[in-house]
């Protein structure tokens, strides 16, 4: 598919995240005015809330769905209503667009570099997975040793845990350093202290646009599927590695997982689907995929220590995914789970086959015996105060890139000792 051309030329580039094929949502406010729908496009922001209140383009013809700080209202309204929302949207933009649509969408519009963004929806639920091969056998390998790196489950399974929605937090926002129970492998009890092995995961987040009360397909999850961000899940790994045993990560995962402020929509994606990895063992046939449920994506994370450039620490792309998405949200129905709209599943660490495509430092450093080494001479086995991480995502067609925008956050010190009295 090749770019498709906006009156809007700022749109036209190939090097904007936010060409006319893409579209996304968030939120946004401008100096001092409340927090609104907005959808992204070239260096600009549409006002969607301002242009439902006009009654220039409704989702709904009898309800306003965009009143509200957030796209959730939006998303309960079902795929059809997504289509023909975003086949509006997008001839208002084209080139071809009269007169009276450009004034209009002019006027309902701001610099986006003029703009503050906000949470994009509101998260109902969140859920992390571990469904990255090449992370889970890296991990694994540190760990057990090559023989015994992955668990013995996982290649039937998309493992994940119940994570925090209230740790959500959109790009941008500081990320404080967490204290925790710690135990050193020398050390005969544990201590209370600072998390001094902290990391990050790069991972993309799927929203959950519609509800379920029961099992669902493969299929029919995908069908649920809204769009994706990109997700930093901040991770202590000193933290972890007491507690997560016997049943997995909880206060090393509490402290933030970040996303990116833009909503990309599936139907965006649809031209970069590519199919899961050939399986190793068969999956059980609830989980079989009728088509390419993962995404090419290429991704990437930036370091810069603090005043510093940033030196990109590695690359990889969405596609090393071992289940996808859709394969994720099927498994999460099978118990009877229900899913609500605003639901967030992430990923998994999306790491490559070589070391310069590991999605975390854990993974970088090799536990931190061999630190990487930065443009500036500084080296890093595990984030320091100060330090800035950006996440950046694109899928690439003919002239045109998918973006994500970036996802940040900057390491804050650790509180002085909290139960200090």
């Amino acid at each position: 598919m090749p770019l498709a051309k906006s009156w809007i030329e700022s749109a036209n580039s190939a090097e904007t995240d936010f060409p006319l094929n893409n579209l996304p949502y968030g939120v946004f406010s401008a100096g001092d005015g409340e927090m609104r729908c907005g959808v992204a496009i070239g260096d600009r922001i549409i006002d969607a809330t301002g242009l439902e209140e006009a009654g220039i383009l409704r989702a709904d013809a009898d309800a306003d769905v965009l009143d509200a700080p957030f796209w959730n209202d939006f998303m309960e309204l079902g795929p059809e209503a997504w289509a023909a929302y975003r086949a509006r949207l997008t001839e208002m933009l084209s080139e071809s667009a009269d007169e009276a649509t450009r004034d209009a969408l002019t006027t309902y519009s701001v610099k986006m570099s003029e703009a503050t963004l906000h949470m994009p929806f509101r998260v109902s639920e969140y859920t992390d997975f571990y469904a990255g091969k090449h992370h889970a056998f890296n991990v694994g390998t540190m760990f057990r040793g090559p023989e015994n790196a992955l668990p013995p489950n996982w290649l039937s399974i998309p493992i994940g845990y119940n994570a925090r929605a209230s740790s959500v937090v959109v790009s941008g926002t500081p990320v404080r350093r967490p204290w925790g129970q710690i135990k050193a492998p020398d050390a005969e009890l544990p201590s209370f202290a600072p998390c001094k092995r902290f990391d990050l995961e790069l991972e993309m987040g799927a929203i959950v646009g519609q509800p379920s009360q029961g099992p669902v397909t493969v299929q029919e999850a995908d069908d649920m599927i809204f769009g994706y961000v990109l997700l930093n899940d901040w991770s202590a790994r000193d933290i972890q590695a007491w507690e997560y045993q016997p049943l997995g990560p909880f206060q090393a995962k509490a402290t933030a997982t970040s996303i990116s402020p833009w909503i990309v929509t599936k139907a965006a994606l649809e031209p970069f689907r590519t199919s899961t990895p050939p399986r190793e063992r068969p999956l059980l046939p609830y989980l079989e995929e009728p088509g390419p449920m993962l995404y090419d994506i290429d991704l990437s994370v930036t370091l810069a220590p603090k005043g510093k450039a940033p030196t990109t620490i590695t690359r990889t792309n969405y596609r090393e995914m071992y289940y996808s998405a859709a394969q994720q949200l099927a498994h999460h129905t099978t118990s009877g789970c229900p899913m609500r709209v605003g639901d967030l599943l992430g990923s998994g660490t999306i790491s490559g086959p070589v070391k310069e495509s590991r999605g975390s430092l854990l993974e970088l450093s090799w536990g931190g015996k061999e630190p990487i080494t930065l443009d500036g001479g500084e080296t890093r086995s595990f984030l320091e105060d100060g330090d800035t991480l950006a996440l950046q995502g694109a899928a690439r067609g003919d002239g045109y890139r998918i973006g994500f925008g970036e996802c940040t956050g900057t390491i804050l010190p650790a509180l002085k000792d909290p139960y200090a009295r």
